[in-house]
């Protein structure tokens, strides 16, 4: 059930919100915080019922060590209970790139396993390591099960994220004021909701017609359809994840429940450091808390620091895929960080547009390696890009004239207020409801489009 289908719009979420409302109303709050729980099962469980087994035994053995880590504080139960939690991710996502590179390396011939990855695994396994580690260092209070598991369950972000913190969720759901109607943040939610809907479905899905064509055939691109595959694609990638994000986000305000922002106009960054502080922001903050700082951080010296933060990247690269695409890929930030850092110790500067043009340059290859679906594909489409393609081609990427003005209100959207910005002042005045109103006309329009698809971090 996607956030940007029908059945989600106009039977799932008005049925989830008018019980929850009826039932705290009703002073029933536990028994809404429950409907609360069932209803999130329930999304979970639409697209295969099989993965509630999955999720529903980790909640239970992560809870449970984290209560025997509280009460006996001994470094092997947290070895053990993040141990366990990697070994499932390794089985759902690296399993079978391990068994391919070893028959390669090797010469082997083990089968490979007939898995298939749960969706959300990777978001609800990080938000649970970081709820053990916290366990450990005291920073946990006294919960109970029912509440454990609608922090982790809860729909609006356990597909694809925000990657929630214990410490930002379970104090919100135990404010009693929360589990009843509010007015503002149900205006709020629904504008927000509306404008990552249309991000997505307008903008992404648009877009993946021309990312689709140029990807399915890298070695047959001109260096102009070689530059617009990859811009799209950045583009796409985007207005997607933001997207889903901003939904979230909206999703989360109508039960005055309040999402960390995970994005915030990345793409005028004016180096990669900024850049990580405004893309995925949830990700890069547990990065940052629960692998780079406990390696060590920046305190042990240049060569420490650059080690440090190449692991974390490398690991980031890891965690979004299993494939060697995916680690070039966190390489290349990490390296581009340990740069920064040493021209940023030169007191060196350059002209803020200067750096926002050669930051997006930069973050737009490196996604060519995030997308392609091979070495191979990667390395055509970048020869493409620096004018090493075909001279002609049939593959029609910038023949496709209603595309246009998706174009042009992507590059107006990337470079005017975002949705936090917007979602920050708004207010139900005529202006603005003018302005859901036509929101909410085109997102109907576009609602039931072909190109209406599965958001992109579904996958990962």
């Amino acid at each position: 059930m996607l956030f940007s289908s029908p059945e989600f719009i106009f039977a799932f979420l008005p049925v989830t919100l008018i019980v929850y409302f009826l039932l705290s109303s009703s002073q029933k709050v536990e028994a809404s915080r429950l409907w609360l729980l069932v209803a999130s099962l329930f999304f979970y469980g639409w697209w295969n019922p099989a993965n509630l087994i999955l999720i529903g035994v980790s909640m239970i053995f992560n809870f449970t060590f984290g209560n025997l880590i509280i009460r006996h504080r001994k470094k092997w139960l947290l070895t053990v209970g993040v141990s366990a939690n990697l070994a499932v991710l390794f089985y759902y996502k690296y399993a079978n790139f391990f068994l391919t590179n070893f028959n390669g390396l090797f010469e082997g011939h083990y089968a490979l396993l007939n898995v298939v990855l749960p969706l959300g695994v990777s978001f609800f396994t990080f938000t649970q390591i970081a709820y053990l580690v916290d366990s450990s260092q005291g920073k946990v209070g006294n919960y109970k099960f029912s509440h454990y598991c609608l922090f982790v369950t809860f729909f609006p972000h356990l597909i694809a994220g925000p990657i929630v913190h214990h410490t930002q969720l379970m104090p919100q759901f135990a404010d009693q004021k929360n589990a009843f109607l509010n007015f503002p943040n149900l205006a709020r939610g629904f504008f927000i909701f509306n404008l990552g809907l249309a991000k997505k479905i307008i903008v992404a899905d648009t877009l993946s017609t021309i990312v689709a064509k140029g990807y399915g055939d890298t070695a047959a691109l001109t260096t102009v359809q070689a530059w617009v595959t990859s811009l799209a694609y950045s583009t796409q990638l985007y207005f997607d994840f933001s997207g889903y994000s901003d939904m979230a986000i909206g999703l989360g305000l109508l039960f005055n429940i309040d999402f960390p922002l995970n994005f915030n106009s990345p793409y005028k960054s004016k180096n990669i450091q900024e850049f990580w502080r405004r893309w995925h922001i949830t990700l890069s903050q547990f990065l940052r808390d629960y692998i780079y700082i406990p390696l060590g951080g920046n305190r042990k010296g240049e060569w420490g620091t650059a080690s440090n933060l190449m692991i974390t990247f490398i690991l980031g690269g890891i965690w979004h895929g299993a494939g060697w695409t995916f680690i070039f890929w966190g390489f290349l930030h990490g390296a581009a960080l340990v740069i920064h850092r040493q021209f940023t110790r030169l007191n060196l500067r350059m002209a803020d547009w200067l750096g926002v043009v050669l930051t997006f340059l930069y973050v737009n290859v490196t996604w060519v390696f995030f997308r392609a679906p091979s070495w191979r594909s990667a390395i055509d489409l970048l020869k493409a890009m620096v004018g090493k393609g075909v001279q002609t081609s049939d593959v029609s990427l910038v023949s496709d004239y209603y595309m246009a003005p998706i174009w042009i209100a992507a590059a107006v959207l990337l470079f005017t207020k975002n949705t936090n910005e917007l979602g920050a002042e708004f207010k139900p005045d005529y202006r603005r409801l003018a302005t859901l109103i036509i929101v909410v006309m085109l997102n109907l329009l576009f609602l039931n489009s072909a190109t209406n698809q599965e958001f992109l971090y579904f996958d990962f």
